[in-house]
């Protein structure tokens, strides 16, 4: 098992272009499964959004390749979706 402090220290980087997304902030659960569905992160290089607050960028659960010791490693992450769009599941 892991602890969400251990998941916050982890770079989060997108293997299909190699770059850097930041660091997780936050997780989106299931109430219902009580399974994880996403995690949020602020974006690296965002420095101010709406008043001022960062962009926050969802990377799903299917989205992630791999936990690693110091990196976690995403796919599909082109085209982020912002924290506040609609998110539709398959």
């Amino acid at each position: 098992m892991i602890k969400l402090s251990d998941l916050q220290i982890k770079e989060i980087i997108s293997v299909d272009d190699g770059r850097r997304l930041g660091h997780l902030m936050d997780l989106e659960i299931d109430v219902n499964t009580g399974k994880i569905v996403a995690i949020v992160l602020e974006l690296k290089d965002k420095k101010g959004g709406f008043f001022g607050k960062p962009d926050e960028l969802i990377i799903h659960w299917q989205q992630i390749v791999r936990i690693g010791s110091d990196v976690i490693l995403v796919k599909d992450t082109l085209q982020p979706q912002l924290y506040g769009d609609t998110y539709v599941s398959n």
